[in-house]
């Protein structure tokens, strides 16, 4: 396992609670998850509609479950509204 910096944008922010936060896990799909039994169903709602992005790149959900071998900073930025 390795840390994972998850940092929330917008929305994100607002059902987390916070606007970062760091877990240890062995993938991106796992932090997310105990990120989201930590926070709760709003912010497991939000993270389900959300890009992920992983060292500024977004990720694809099959990427999610890729092992990590180093610690990563991971991004939630849910879908934005308005023109």
């Amino acid at each position: 396992m390795v840390p994972v910096s998850i940092r929330y944008w917008a929305g994100a922010a607002a059902a987390a609670g916070v606007d970062q936060e760091t877990v240890e896990a062995a993938t991106v799909a796992e932090a997310l998850a105990q990120a989201g039994d930590r926070r709760g169903p709003d912010l497991q709602r939000v993270i389900g509609i959300s890009s992920i992005l992983v060292e500024g790149r977004r990720i694809a959900t099959d990427e999610r479950d890729a092992q990590l071998t180093a610690p990563i900073q991971v991004e939630v930025l849910p879908p934005f509204a308005g023109g």
